[in-house]
């Protein structure tokens, strides 16, 4: 695929790995991504999970964590490709994650789960690129117009379908019926929106296609849309550079695509996960919350079904039977252990 321009840096390979939390990509995942020229993408949603001082003041830790795992991502990257962050809109005193993200020098902050509509007041008198992550026009029309009033126009753009892993943009309904969305319709709508923010900016904005992209087709599949890159997360997860625990890479490759539920997030939105003990559990009855970590900011730990931090850190962790597992709607098509380099290498097609 052809290079693109991410703010003042070239992206040589247009694929952006997801950034998915709590731990799933972080600093190994990141930087072995960027090494190919591609995008590697921390997740900040409790990044610092593994401090020993976490439980005690989890904000503190993350935030101290940040700029090493940062750092240990730059330096595995060896001088390539480049490195972003994901920052969910609705993390607890997301300001500050921002402003940390800033300080640690990523190339890009990538933000979605709500509507990031402060984060170009947040990086000003940074050189920091900033996209949304957006699920429809409507939204993409909001962001960017948002963003104007700030003076400042997104330096790229991820469209996330309705096949993607984690939380989705969608209602819930909607997900029963994804042939009625129509989503193609969307992608192209949300690109003439972006191509007529480039005519008042002057300059090109990357857009990415998210949700579903495991093979070099889907990828072919994504720019005959228009896109000018994907974005991929599911497909890293099985690389021998996540993350994550082994048993949490073997749960992938043990799943089928009869293993996929959507269930209901503290975070407010729907999400696709694998079926499994605890997700079976939460289904029937809530699970009382011991230990808040101060994580959503629309979270109450008094009426949330399940604490969504205990439950993905678990499964970070290995503990799949009392852990949330997030995953892509082809998780079924991943069925061996690769490198980052070997996925990179398959769905960098010529354009």
């Amino acid at each position: 695929m052809k290079s693109v321009t991410i703010g003042d840096k070239i992206l040589d390979v247009p694929i952006i790995q997801g950034g998915m939390g709590i731990g799933v990509s972080r600093e190994r995942l990141a930087g072995a991504v960027a090494r190919e020229g591609a995008m590697g993408v921390l997740s900040a949603a409790q990044i610092g999970y593994d401090r020993p001082d976490f439980l005690r003041a989890p904000e503190a830790a993350n935030l101290d964590a940040l700029p090493d795992c940062v750092a240990r991502a730059r330096e595995l990257a060896e001088g390539r490709g480049l490195i972003g962050i994901n920052i969910m809109a609705a993390t607890q005193n997301y300001p500050a994650y921002v402003r940390a993200a800033c300080a640690a020098g990523v190339d890009a902050i990538i933000s979605g789960a709500g509507l990031p509509t402060n984060l170009p007041a947040l990086v000003e008198g940074s050189d920091v690129a900033i996209a949304p992550i957006v699920s429809s026009a409507k939204s993409a029309r909001v962001i960017l117009k948002y963003w104007r009033k700030h003076g400042r126009i997104a330096d790229f753009l991820v469209i996330e379908g309705p096949l993607a892993g984690g939380h989705l943009g969608f209602k819930g309904e909607q997900l029963t019926d994804i042939p009625a969305l129509d989503f193609d319709a969307e992608i192209r709508a949300i690109i003439a929106l972006v191509r007529e923010e480039e005519a008042s900016a002057g300059r090109r904005i990357p857009v990415f296609v998210a949700g579903g992209v495991t093979t070099a087709d889907d990828v072919a599949y994504a720019l005959a849309l228009g896109a000018d890159g994907v974005q991929v997360a599911s497909r890293f997860v099985t690389t021998y550079e996540c993350d994550a625990a082994q048993a949490y890479k073997d749960a992938y490759l043990a799943a089928t695509d009869d293993d996929i539920v959507i269930v209901a997030s503290p975070v407010g939105m729907p999400g696709r996960a694998l079926n499994n003990a605890f997700v079976q559990r939460v289904a029937a009855r809530s699970e009382p919350v011991r230990h808040c970590y101060n994580c959503l900011a629309a979270c109450n730990p008094q009426t949330t079904p399940y604490c969504i931090s205990a439950a993905l850190i678990n499964a970070v962790r290995g503990n799949i039977d009392d852990g949330l597992i997030f995953c892509g709607a082809h998780v079924g098509a991943l069925n061996k252990m690769e490198h980052a380099a070997d996925v990179i290498r398959d769905l960098n097609i010529r354009a």
